[in-house]
């Protein structure tokens, strides 16, 4: 029943909230996100907990402002997702303002192969869909399989939609595809910040210890491809924000683990600069520190209210076997 009412909450969000008005759909994203943040639930303590670590000279009334700001930040990546099928190819070509956009562009025309590695912030599924749409650039990612497997198909068909590839991220066959994707010039995405498997690459993360996903790094490692990190944040205006930073570089020794795994760490002060910035934009509902998750274990996967995947867009870690190579994905 539970699983049946999720699946049902979100095909309503799809399709009653793409119908309306964008300043009726605006206002009704505001109220939903006070209402969550004045319930103070699990998501918005937590949200907070995590904050203290990025603004950790904030006090406990800077800590609430950057919460409430933080829930209507992720109620509009919401209300954007569900409305995002029925918007015009003009409207998304224009709600994106990437800077660093060369990088890109330079790196695809250079033949290599390009991933892009992103944190959970703002809206990922928008700048996704202007790549393909306003670059032309069609590009593979891989998705948690979620429950029950009608909402799981919901999201596949919905990013589909939008001209991504959507690879599973079970099964052991992700990573050799998106490899062959790379090898072929071609560009992945991924969302890249949080990793609760047993695999992860321990990374240090505003001064504390976390795990990472080090599949972008391996990909890169392994193909040749180059590493862009991309920062996303919103502003006051309607237009999506971000910066695509320059590419990492390959350690010149190492092995490939190891070449990897530093390659992570720097990806991961790349993300951390940019969630210092604009923190209110970073939609982390969930433990991510080593800390928090030895305090109480939280098994990857385990959803809170609109992240049904636990976190987001998988990517294989060093080592492990074929099916455990991704983390997981915030649907």
């Amino acid at each position: 029943m539970k699983d049946r009412l999720t699946d049902a909450l979100y095909g309503l969000g799809w399709g009653a909230v793409k119908r309306l008005p964008e300043p009726v759909a605006d206002r009704l994203g505001r109220a939903v996100a006070d209402f969550a943040w004045s319930r103070r639930g699990k998501g918005v303590t937590r949200l907070e907990g995590n904050l203290a670590r990025v603004v950790p000279e904030a006090d406990a009334a800077r800590l609430r402002e950057l919460s409430k700001a933080g829930m209507r930040s992720y109620l509009r990546y919401w209300m954007e997702s569900f409305r995002l099928p029925a918007w015009s190819t003009e409207r998304v070509r224009e709600g994106f303002a990437p800077e660093g956009l060369h990088h890109l562009v330079d790196g695809l025309a250079s033949g290599r192969g390009v991933v892009l590695a992103l944190p959970h912030m703002a809206n990922w599924d928008l700048a996704g869909a202007w790549v393909t749409t306003r670059l032309g650039v069609p590009f593979t990612t891989v998705a948690e399989r979620l429950k029950p497997e009608t909402l799981y198909d919901r999201f596949v068909a919905y990013r589909e939609g939008l001209g991504m590839e959507v690879l599973p991220h079970t099964g052991g066959a992700a990573f050799g595809t998106l490899a062959r994707r790379l090898r072929d010039g071609g560009l992945v995405c991924l969302v890249a910040d949080r990793d609760l498997s047993a695999s992860g690459v321990p990374v240090d993360f505003f001064g504390a210890s976390a795990r990472m996903p080090a599949g972008p790094a391996l990909l890169s490692v392994q193909t040749g491809a180059l590493l862009l990190p991309v920062t996303l944040w919103y502003d006051a205006s309607r237009i999506l924000q971000g910066r695509v930073h320059p590419p990492l570089e390959v350690p010149e020794s190492g092995t490939r683990a190891e070449k990897a795994s530093a390659m992570t760490q720097r990806l991961a002060d790349v993300f951390a600069a940019g969630i210092a910035e604009h923190p209110e934009d970073w939609h982390m509902l969930q433990r991510l520190w080593l800390e928090d998750l030895e305090t109480r274990p939280e098994p990857a996967g385990t959803a809170v209210p609109g992240q049904p995947g636990g976190s987001d867009t998988a990517s294989p870690p060093v080592s492990g076997t074929a099916s455990d190579r991704f983390g997981t994905e915030k649907s």
